[in-house]
């Protein structure tokens, strides 16, 4: 009996959009996310921010299917996701990078890219291994995609070496390839401008701009200056439950968003005009 897809069937992959709709997530006697709810439209770029301890991670967590909510539904193409693993999301057109660039050690960058590609890049691998007739052709055409997508953020040259040998702002490009290699309709990235330099930052944010043209984005990050100037709209956690939601001028005028990052002088300062 084939595994039932985590949407029941197979969608287009056009007009996507994303909603999390009253997402509750226990553990213990602690309520990490309350009632949570948001969407991203195609072509959007969803910010999602709050201070230290306001359940972004969970939220991210959630939506990669590492963690289940004990309430509410998370719905996909107009179709709720029920027991998504985090294995299924390529396949579903959805992608993401994590706060760790994760990347294989014992691979070269361009292969770990080409496991973005994921029942793709597994197919391909198969077919290598047992010598099929495609898989000359198929990891041709894989390999192709990886290096496009390693040139589109700047690490084609790269792509030979090992991460261990590179900088972490270049590891952290070649985890955005891997995840864009599989041409997803949705792209959540989680704390990508950790570690990175004011220039390195902007350029992030550019590509963000870019990418936004073919996909919607999911941005969970904490420097305040980036999203408010690569985010269409902003989604405000604060002890797990959405405080504020807007424009990032909307958001950055909200008195409630201000008197959650009261104090924390960093990531204030970003609020302001």
């Amino acid at each position: 009996m084939s595994q039932q897809s985590p949407l029941g069937t197979a969608t287009a992959r056009s007009g996507s959009s994303f909603s999390v709709d009253k997402v509750t997530v226990r553990f213990g006697g602690l309520t990490a996310l309350d009632s949570v709810s948001l969407h991203v439209q195609p072509g959007e770029v969803l910010g999602v921010i709050g201070p230290n301890g306001a359940g972004k991670t969970t939220l991210f967590n959630v939506v990669c299917g590492f963690l289940r909510p004990d309430e509410g539904v998370l719905r996909w193409r107009d179709r709720e996701l029920k027991g998504l693993r985090p294995h299924q999301l390529a396949g579903l057109g959805i992608s993401r990078t994590l706060q760790g660039v994760g990347l294989f050690a014992g691979m070269t960058v361009l292969e770990n890219v080409m496991t973005g590609a994921g029942a793709q890049a597994k197919a391909g691998f198969v077919s290598a291994l047992f010598g099929l007739p495609r898989s000359d052709r198929d990891e041709a055409t894989l390999r192709d995609r990886a290096l496009a997508q390693l040139e589109r953020v700047g690490a084609a040259d790269v792509a030979g070496r090992y991460p261990g040998s590179l900088p972490y702002p270049v590891q952290k490009r070649v985890a955005l390839a891997r995840a864009l290699v599989s041409e997803p309709d949705l792209l959540m990235l989680d704390e990508p401008a950790a570690g990175l330099s004011n220039v390195e930052m902007d350029e992030l944010g550019d590509t963000i701009r870019e990418l936004s043209g073919r996909m919607a984005v999911m941005l969970v990050e904490h420097h305040m200056d980036l999203v408010m100037r690569v985010c269409d709209r902003i989604t405000v956690l604060d002890f797990g439950k959405v405080i504020s939601t807007g424009t990032p001028d909307e958001v950055r005028n909200d008195p409630a968003v201000l008197a959650a990052y009261l104090g924390d002088e960093n990531e204030t300062s970003g609020l302001e005009a």
